[in-house]
């Protein structure tokens, strides 16, 4: 199966335990053990549910530095699980070329998304790109300095990805 069509299969995984609030790798679990009507999930959308799900606190941290005006738990949930998506290929996947995993992105948005998504998203794929280097190190230096701390734990977001309110009662 396509690389391509794993990807929308891994999206799809990711849009629903968003939508549900489900943990990523419960509703992964059910997928692989009962694929129900659907054909089982590919090898390669299963890396990427499992990848995203190790690396998201690192991923949608990344998005919240990167993006101007939009926290992740703002953005709709078919773009930010597609840019979860591209980012875990981005940072985490030597396989894809960084190039490959935004014109993926941007085919996703394009089909599934409206019509200003893909523009947000390229941008803030490219600035990610640009900015890869550091944001690689950061998330090597943030892992040497959290110890044992979960890796999904982040105090500013629940289980659902929201960000929790601040002391003012703002939301962050």
């Amino acid at each position: 199966m396509a690389r391509s069509t794993a990807r929308k299969r891994a999206l799809n995984t990711l849009y629903e335990a968003d939508e549900k609030g489900q943990d990523i790798l419960s509703l992964l679990a059910e997928r692989i053990a009962e694929p129900g009507a659907q054909t089982p999930l590919p090898d390669y959308a299963i890396d990427i549910v499992r990848g995203v799900a190790e690396h998201r606190r690192d991923i949608d941290r990344t998005l919240n530095d990167h993006s101007t005006g939009w926290k992740v738990w703002r953005m709709p949930v078919v773009d930010r699980n597609i840019l979860r998506i591209a980012v875990w290929e981005i940072l985490f996947n030597d396989e894809v070329p960084d190039k490959v995993a935004i014109d993926e992105a941007l085919g996703l948005a394009k089909t599934l998304s409206d019509d200003d998504s893909p523009a947000f998203i390229h941008g803030l794929l490219s600035a990610i790109c640009t900015d890869k280097d550091a944001v690689i190190a950061s998330i090597g230096q943030d892992s040497k300095t959290e110890g044992d701390r979960k890796p999904d734990a982040d105090p500013s977001v629940d289980e659902s990805g929201e960000a929790g309110e601040s002391s003012t009662g703002e939301s962050e």
